[in-house]
């Protein structure tokens, strides 16, 4: 009975830390914004060519964030 519970403390265990992940990629997402917005108030004139960058940059940091939280419903659930 101990070892069922030792792994699903470890399950559970290991799908905590994959979801930190989810909380870096807002990390990220805050960071390229927010550089986004330092150099658009620097060079205004450049900001409007600069926007699909910004959302390319974006959409990189959330898939990874979604990727964790996919690793840790998979920890969670199928294993």
């Amino acid at each position: 009975m101990e070892l069922v519970a030792a792994a699903a403390l470890g399950k559970f265990i290991g799908a905590g830390l994959a979801a930190i992940g989810s909380g870096a990629a807002a990390i990220g997402v805050g960071h390229v914004a927010g550089n986004f917005l330092a150099g658009a108030l620097r060079n205004p004139s450049a900001a409007a060519a600069q926007t699909a960058t910004l959302f390319i940059g974006i959409a990189f940091a959330e898939a990874l964030g979604i990727f964790s939280f996919l690793v840790a419903l998979l920890l969670m659930f199928a294993v």
